[in-house]
């Protein structure tokens, strides 16, 4: 085990070389989303359903015109 940890991290030694360090982003910065037309499109079409449970836990869709019949 400890001769294919040495190996692994010799590899990833000479990728470090070739590639240079990781990059480590600031982990408490906030995650920025921004929405394309794609996005947008998804949303509306979603936007035409509710999310119901039932007495087991299962989630399911259901269309909001459905539900008010």
């Amino acid at each position: 085990m400890a001769h294919a940890l040495t190996r692994f991290m010799n590899v990833t030694d000479r990728l470090r070389f070739v590639f240079g360090p990781a990059t480590r982003l600031d982990a408490d910065a906030p995650v920025v989303h921004k929405h394309d037309a794609f996005e947008q499109a998804s949303d509306e079409d979603l936007s035409h359903f509710e999310v119901e449970t039932d007495s087991e836990g299962h989630h399911y869709a259901v269309r909001r015109e459905d539900m008010n019949k």
